[in-house]
Formats: C-alpha cells, structure tokens, sequence
C-alpha cells in the first residue's frame, strides 16, 4: 500500500485509564472482603457510610455495594433516591478502587430512577475507594439471589420473571461463622471452601507451599486443597470438602488452619521440598484480574 492510500490511527482523546494497582483496596479495612465482593461472591451486599464531603449535604450518605446489578450496569440510582454500585460491573481500568470511585459518583450525580449503563472510565484523577467512603470494615451480607435490586418496591410480572431467573442462576454460597472472608459454596453436588487470605499473594504462595510440603494444607479427613485463586493482590485457596460438608462444619477445622497458616508465614527462604511444593502450587494458581 503506498503512502498516499495510508491513514493516520486517531489518538485516543481525554487522560488515559487508572494504571494498574496489584493491590487496589489496600489500606481499606477488611480489604480481603473486598476482594471477594469484587471477584468471588455471586451475590452478595455491604452498606458503606461516605465521608462527610462527598455528595452535597442533601445527597445520600450512604452506599449500597453489590456484586452484580441488572444487566451488569456499573451503578444504579433508584427511584427512592438510594445509589447502588456494583464490584462486578462496567468497565475496568486498571484500578479496581478507582473503577467504583467512578462509579459512585456517577451515581451520585444521576437524577432517581436512572440505571447507568456505563460510567466514566477511571483515571489517575478519579478518587479510590479509600477517598470516598468511611475507614469502616465491610459488614458483608450473601444473598440467595438478587431480590436486593428492588427491596420496597413493585415489580411487574415480566421484571418478577427476570428476577427469577436471574435468581437461578446463584452459586449457592454461605459465609462462614466467625472467619472473615471465607465462603462455603456448593458447586455441582460438591460443597468447597474459598479463604481469600490477607498477605500479599507472594507471601501467601510461600505459606501455603510450606504447609503443602509438611502434609498440613488440607482442612481434615476427606478434604483436598485444588489450588487457588490470585485477584486484588491476594490469594485464595480453593478446598474440595467432603459430601455433606456446611458452611457451620467448617468453623473449628478451619480455625485450626489459619493457626497452621501464621506459623508457616514466616520470612524465611524455602526448603528444596518447599520449593517444588511451591512449583507444584503455582501450576494450580489462576488469576482473576
């Protein structure tokens, strides 16, 4: 093709997207909650308070955070004036944080009863998370399906049958009593376990193939650990549990794992069978963003 038949790529114009952040909800309490709501949980809420400039003193002050909204809108001002935003939603740049930032003050700004099906990409500009909202650890609440979308008020038959299949379509999953971001779930006929831990995900690996190497990295007789999962910066490891297993079955076994966990956490180099463990592990990780 000759020169005069070439065209020139148009730039793309506005700041470029939020770079990325191995680690965007650190510095937030319950961060390792977080990254469940934003990677893991099918269905699932927490209420988050927003700092006392943000919004306008007649503006909501309070947030509802999902992980999926209808049709995966990104935000959601209800018609009772009530702003939802979801983990699972819209673009992504290459901040998690500043994607709900985003998000959030779309939402703010959206008059009642308007859906958002995109928001403004994030960029260095756009306020994380941790700017917006009060440093409170997420209380986070799993659902058996999505009937948190329209809590208050009327739906007609078709949006009742939309609900309902959009309800159908949730992994069955429980939080676990008392142990902070671990969630039971059942896939198949198959109960498993998901721990997303709180150490950097490197740090992680190291622990968890010291525990594989000694024999202890299993939950008890019958279980086996898969592999696990890399998102947010963090690690989570995936348990295949026994038939018949609950999420209240799972409080004492893995109590007495987070203590084999801490004392495996240690900053020391790996021992060559720590190493191949560690190999072994790796080919087991996926990550998820």
């Amino acid at each position: 093709m000759g020169k005069a038949a070439r065209t020139k790529k148009s730039r793309p114009s506005g700041p470029p997207p939020a770079a990325y952040v191995a680690r965007p909800f650190q510095g937030l309490p319950g961060e390792s909650d977080w990254v469940a709501l934003a990677e893991i949980l099918p269905a699932a809420t927490t209420r988050v308070r927003l700092k006392a400039d943000i919004g306008g003193p007649d503006g909501p002050r309070e947030v509802l955070v999902c992980t999926v909204l209808p049709k995966a809108w990104p935000a959601l001002r209800r018609a009772d004036g009530a702003v939802l935003v979801a983990t699972q939603g819209g673009g992504h740049s290459g901040d998690t944080s500043r994607d709900l930032g985003s998000a959030i003050l779309a939402a703010l700004a959206a008059q009642p009863g308007t859906p958002l099906t995109h928001v403004p990409l994030a960029t260095s500009q756009t306020p994380p998370l941790q700017d917006l909202i009060e440093p409170e650890a997420p209380v986070v609440s799993v659902h058996d399906g999505f009937d948190f979308w329209v809590e208050g008020q009327d739906l007609g038959e078709d949006a009742q049958e939309s609900l309902a299949r959009a309800n159908d379509t949730v992994l069955p999953t429980e939080a676990v009593p008392g142990s902070p971001a671990a969630y039971w779930c059942l896939i198949g006929n198959r109960p498993h376990l998901r721990v997303v831990l709180g150490d950097d995900e490197d740090e992680a690996t190291n622990a968890l193939a010291r525990l594989w190497a000694s024999g202890t990295a299993g939950l008890g007789d019958g279980t086996r650990l898969l592999g696990a999962f890399r998102a947010g910066g963090l690690l989570i490891p995936v348990w295949e549990l026994p038939a018949g297993t609950a999420a209240t079955d799972l409080v004492e076994p893995l109590a007495a794992w987070r203590e084999r966990y801490a004392a495996a956490a240690v900053d020391a180099p790996l021992t060559a069978q720590e190493r191949r463990a560690k190999a072994g592990l790796l080919n087991r990780q996926i990550t998820l963003r």
